[in-house]
């Protein structure tokens, strides 16, 4: 029950933001901060669970701050705000959450949180500037295990993070440096969880990733993103995060929850990329081993290790040819190949029953190696030099990662097939590795995170609420139950957004086009007509969802509707942004060709956005292993894939690409889709039903 205090506090909060706005209340705005409000001061904890869709202009952000906040002070509780991008967490840190705790007159300590790899390493910087120093002795500080050839751009680059992170005008944060830092060189600045010494390490106080977890413990408020909520779960919860249940979470960005945590519980194997890492450790043993010569304990583990790598190696090398198999035997040219509901057979979960026993063997004792190489750092008089026992620490700790990662996929293999629970999918991708060299990757996934959530998420916080302007397809919350396996008795609401659609943009469906799935005639038909669509000196935003077609239409356009277009690939999203607005801010016309990156996040208020075009219908890409095994599963359920996953994913993904358009209360313009099959199938009606109330043109 809410509290009266309580109650007066976001009443008064909203009156004094809406006053230093110089704003109306919204209406939409008005219903979402009671219904969280509402449902996170409920009695029952099934019931203090929330989605709520908030159209565009209704300031959702707005909405779940002002009346979580509260709720979680009064009830000594931690807000998480978990997004989709960092596009998002950015905004909300640098000015959503300061501009509204300032007009509020309100005291709440708010952390951002990213993953560990987001943040440099100091000793990995060090060593990184030491072995660029040493190169010309013929020093390789990463030597079979990372790709480390600095030239001379990246040894400028890595000399001056180390002089900003040392004089304080950088924190360490990859995403507040001013320029791109090539991944190449920020993969060799960086470290995971196993290769981290913790408080051991000499560099900790100065920890740009410690520091940012220091001001955890004291936060009221902490943003964060899908990815690392799963993470923090999947270690069982309070890990990187408070405890679940001390947590209120707002997912923002909701619609990415179910596919963010399918993906953050697959797990895969290349084979021969493992085998190749497997034969490297033997030198990299021997290349440490005279270092350690006088110690003993860990003298003896090294040979064990060794010949517990081997076994493992050999089992995969048989492995290897049994898999190839199945990819030999296709038909076609495709290679992939999709175990039919995830049975892998009685050969291979044997098999993997006995590469995940060793697996798990042979990980124990390198943990236990780890251990004595932790403990070796805080004894100042231990034979090695500390800066030795570091890299070692560092390598052994890459061991454990890839090994970690190799345990995931052959104990998700391993598992016998149960009746009437939801299969795994799995699946064998031929990959090439350049050079000529092909792998086999293995992959297995669940197909959905119904479970995952139900019961490490929705079973264990204390509350929490899904929003987004996107959470209905086809008009229900019925795809967002299935994917997120959030309860019948949560509260589920759509909230109006702020614009008159019906006065404010056209939705075209041109009588002439062609049906999406005629490929060619489709193609032609955007090719030769595009032209006659861009409209001069605004912004024309064209959507399309598949890069061949993207592709194939950018080639055959005229040489001067190229010469205004900016097309995805040939730069990066942002600066294609950058640009786009930049030619009409000086009175030209532009046009920004992309693919489904486009389609959500991408703010183009005004005259940089008049025309959304969509080349056709977003269906999923079929032979996507993910999407065939979860309609198989529909399937011998009984139901119908395509309408049951199929047209409710298409519908939302329709719903997210017409979103581009109407930004702010004043944009007007028009939605042109270029798919006549709107208009000829009898699901066209639905998915246009499902649109905002556009007023139409066919």
């Amino acid at each position: 029950m809410l509290e009266e205090t309580t109650k007066k506090t976001i009443q008064q909060a909203y009156r004094q933001f809406l006053k230093s706005r110089n704003l109306q209340p919204r209406q939409g705005q008005k219903q979402m901060i009671a219904a969280i409000a509402n449902s996170l001061s409920h009695n029952d904890a099934d019931k203090r669970l929330a989605a709520i869709e908030a159209g565009t202009g209704t300031g959702k952000t707005v909405g779940y701050l002002l009346s979580a906040l509260p709720i979680a002070r009064e009830l000594d509780k931690t807000v998480v705000i978990a997004t989709g991008t960092i596009a998002l967490q950015e905004q909300l840190i640098l000015k959503d959450i300061p501009d509204l705790l300032k007009a509020c007159d309100w005291d709440y300590q708010v952390a951002l949180v990213k993953g560990r790899g987001r943040y440099v390493c100091n000793m990995r910087l060090e060593q990184c500037l030491d072995a660029i120093k040493s190169k010309e002795a013929g020093l390789f500080l990463f030597e079979d295990e990372l790709q480390f050839n600095p030239n001379d751009q990246s040894e400028d680059l890595f000399q001056e993070l180390s002089e900003s992170l040392e004089d304080g005008s950088w924190d360490g944060d990859r995403d507040a440096w001013d320029s791109r830092i090539p991944d190449a060189d920020w993969r060799a600045l960086t470290v995971d969880h196993r290769q981290c010494s913790g408080r051991r390490c000499q560099f900790v106080d100065q920890c740009p990733f410690f520091k940012a977890r220091g001001e955890l413990e004291e936060a009221d408020c902490i943003v964060a993103n899908h990815d690392l909520v799963m993470a923090d779960l999947a270690l069982g919860g309070g890990a990187i995060l408070p405890p679940p249940e001390d947590c209120i979470y707002i997912f923002d960005e909701g619609h990415r929850l179910g596919e963010t945590a399918v993906k953050h519980f697959g797990a895969q194997c290349r084979i021969n990329a493992t085998v190749n890492w497997l034969e490297r450790l033997p030198k990299q043993i021997k290349g440490q081993a005279p270092l350690f010569e006088k110690e003993t304990t860990i003298t003896e583990m090294l040979p064990r290790i060794e010949n517990g790598a081997k076994e493992i190696m050999d089992l995969l090398t048989v492995a290897y040819p049994v898999f190839k198999d199945y990819l030999d035997k296709l038909e076609d040219d495709r290679q992939l190949y999709r175990f039919p509901q995830g049975d892998v057979g009685e050969g291979t979960r044997e098999l993997a029953q006995n590469i995940s026993a060793l697996t798990s063997r042979w990980m124990r004792r390198v943990e236990v190696l780890r251990d004595a190489l932790n403990e070796a750092l805080s004894d100042k008089d231990y034979s090695v030099p500390t800066s030795d026992i570091e890299l070692f620490y560092q390598q052994v700790g890459s061991w454990l990662t890839k090994a970690e990662g190799l345990l995931a996929l052959w104990d998700r293999l391993k598992q016998p097939l149960a009746n009437n629970a939801v299969p795994l999918a799995c699946w064998l991708r031929l990959d090439d590795t350049g050079s000529g060299n092909l792998d086999i990757a293995i992959n297995a996934s669940p197909i959905q995170a119904t479970d995952i959530l139900r019961e490490q998420l929705w079973g264990c916080c204390y509350g929490a609420v899904i929003t987004s302007a996107t959470l209905r397809s086809l008009g229900t919350f019925n795809s967002l139950k299935r994917e997120t396996g959030i309860p019948e008795t949560a509260q589920f609401l759509s909230v109006a957004g702020a614009f008159n659609y019906t006065e404010a943009a056209t939705l075209r469906v041109p009588s002439d086009c062609i049906e999406g799935n005629a490929i060619d005639q489709h193609t032609d038909y955007i090719a030769e007509n595009l032209a006659t669509m861009v409209e001069d000196k605004v912004g024309t935003l064209v959507l399309f969802s598949s890069r061949r077609q993207m592709e194939e239409v950018v080639d055959r356009l005229d040489s001067d509707l190229q010469h205004i277009s900016l097309v995805q690939g040939k730069y990066s999203n942002r600066e294609m942004v950058r640009l786009h607005k930049e030619r009409i801010d000086q009175g030209k016309t532009s046009v920004l060709i992309g693919l489904a990156s486009f389609a959500e996040g991408v703010d183009l208020p005004g005259d940089y956005c008049k025309h959304v075009i969509i080349a056709k219908l977003p269906f999923m890409v079929p032979d996507d292993p993910l999407h065939q095994a979860l309609s198989e599963w529909i399937e011998d359920k009984g139901g119908n894939s395509f309408f049951d996953i199929a047209l409710p994913i298409a519908s939302l993904r329709l719903i997210q690409a017409c979103g581009r358009l109407l930004r702010t209360e004043n944009d007007t313009g028009a939605v042109s889709i270029l798919d006549k099959r709107l208009l000829t199938k009898r699901y066209g009606g639905q998915l246009l039903d499902a649109l905002p109330p556009f007023r139409r043109q066919h």
